[in-house]
């Protein structure tokens, strides 16, 4: 049985207060959020049944980080990274031979690499695997709407972050123009210079500017609050939200019903898996990151995989490969926690050549 961990920590508030209910919600906000940046790491739940296409089997466990983004973003860097090394200890005591950070434990200080060098088990943000199925869903999603990809302006926003900037690197040359988006100029400039030669690519420190004249759209910032509204959006606008916390606002679902937003890294575990907790996936279902923690372990790889800001191209390619071999599949679109049905996409398509005829 190989084993592994995965640390998750609540996105908001609001996900302490599902968890803790009344307790949360009587006590006030100051309080709640000063208790739960003294609580140590917490053992969430015990993970079963994943089994891979190759017969080999695995068991888990979330331990979690308790402080909530905002905190993380805000508190001294050497704190919150002590507290993420303290949820991988954890896991590493239940057996773990290989941990995953989830969400903005991924993303704080230098992208794992600090953490890794102070606990005893090898650590993944699960990355790699986030950036092939973000890619792969966009192409889906293209070939759904008919929208050619090698014709159209598509934008990477977080552009050079560890995940931005490995989707850029693949996606430059193979769509019509790359805009790179983000708010520091000369690491836009940095990025473009190693990419520039493969096709057009253009650079943008105002995202809303940028963002209207897009066809496509990866978004993937380190922001605590959305940062994409409805207006925003071109109609027929692509968009694959890989964020924690999500970048595109929920009003974009309210009122704009001429794009397709969704989430990037939905994946089918191979076997009859029980996550023995709900982080608003159905079952059977995780985020890219958590599987990359798993392929990693049925393969027994027990070693540094995605760490730091420069991700391996020749390791999205690879994790494509291994993610094949054990069963894992991309569990079609989800968009605002529901699943996007096929006839949803046909009438989306309909909708949109009506709009565009009448603009």
């Amino acid at each position: 049985m190989e084993k592994f961990g995965f640390v998750i920590h609540p996105i908001s508030f609001g996900d302490i207060s599902r968890k803790f209910g009344p307790v949360a919600n009587f006590l006030p906000k100051k309080l709640v959020l000063s208790t739960m940046k003294k609580v140590g790491p917490q053992e969430v739940s015990h993970i079963i049944g994943i089994k891979s296409a190759t017969g080999k089997e695995a068991e888990g466990w979330f331990t979690a980080c308790t402080l909530t983004t905002e905190q993380m973003a805000k508190l001294p860097e050497e704190f919150v990274i002590k507290k993420i090394i303290d949820a991988v200890n954890l896991a590493a005591q239940q057996g773990a031979k290989i941990v995953g950070l989830g969400a903005y434990t991924a993303v704080i200080g230098d992208a794992g690499i600090t953490i890794a060098k102070n606990v005893d088990v090898p650590v993944t943000t699960g990355n790699t695997y986030t950036v092939a199925t973000a890619l792969l869903g966009l192409k889906w999603a293209a070939e759904k709407l008919g929208t050619d990809l090698s014709q159209c302006r598509v934008g990477v926003m977080g552009a050079y972050g560890s995940i931005g900037k490995a989707c850029s690197k693949i996606l430059a040359g193979s769509v019509g123009e790359l805009a790179l988006i983000g708010r520091k100029q000369n690491e836009l400039e940095r990025l473009k210079e190693a990419i520039s030669s493969n096709g057009p690519v253009s650079l943008h420190t105002d995202a809303h500017e940028v963002l209207p004249t897009l066809d496509a759209l990866v978004t993937v910032t380190s922001a605590v609050d959305s940062v994409i509204e409805p207006e925003d959006l071109k109609i027929g606008a692509i968009v694959c939200d890989v964020a924690r916390p999500r970048d595109v606002s929920k009003r974009v679902a309210e009122v704009r019903d001429d794009v397709l937003v969704f989430e990037g890294g939905a994946v089918l575990v191979p076997g009859d898996v029980d996550f023995n907790f709900n982080f608003g996936f159905p079952p059977k279902t995780s985020y890219a990151c958590m599987a990359e923690t798993m392929i990693l372990a049925l393969e027994g790889r027990y070693e540094n995989y995605s760490l730091g800001r420069d991700l391996e191209v020749a390791k999205v390619e690879e994790m494509i490969k291994l993610a094949e071999k054990h069963g894992f599949k991309l569990a079609g679109l989800r968009s605002f926690e529901r699943a996007v049905k096929e006839d949803e996409i046909i009438k989306l398509k309909e909708r949109i050549a009506k709009k565009k005829t009448s603009a």
